[in-house]
């Protein structure tokens, strides 16, 4: 199955969308630490609604901590930075995708370990960033297509 990665993500209602989209698409959910809120918040609990329980979750208590669990072979970070547009590449079913905190994207730190696999999610010029929850679903959904809608 394919794999969001949430690098410390700030908004629980954010969060929780995604509890609900990985629920729904099969999709593994990792959230790295520090997160901008408690996993029983109740902001969080209501965007996810009783998802949570059908969503594979695991946190993790810092990037390296992730890595040296999850071991993912192919890292794609999704970034306004990103270098390719995020329907190029073939997806593969052991994937994983990376955001970066609402506030202020993926760190420099986090990008070098993608090696290159750097995503953009096309938009009008002058445009700063879409809402995470809506970005993941993007992702989410190509990824998914392009596997069969296997997971």
């Amino acid at each position: 199955m394919p794999h969001v990665v949430l690098f410390e993500p700030e908004i629980p209602p954010n969060t929780g969308n995604i509890i609900r989209l990985c629920a729904n698409t099969g999709f593994g959910l990792h959230l790295i630490e520090p997160l901008g809120f408690v996993l029983d918040d109740k902001k969080l609990r209501r965007a996810g609604l009783d998802y949570h329980e059908f969503a594979s979750i695991h946190c993790y208590h810092s990037f390296e901590h992730f890595l040296k669990c999850a071991q993912p072979t192919r890292l794609f970070a999704i970034t306004t930075k990103g270098s390719s547009i995020y329907t190029s590449p073939q997806y593969q079913l052991d994937d994983f995708f990376i955001f970066g905190p609402e506030s202020r994207g993926l760190p420099a730190s986090i990008l070098q370990h993608c090696h290159g696999f750097t995503l953009k999610i096309p938009m009008k010029e002058n445009s700063r960033s879409l809402n995470l929850s809506n970005s993941a679903a993007v992702i989410i959904y190509e990824a998914w297509k392009q596997l069969d809608f296997q997971a």
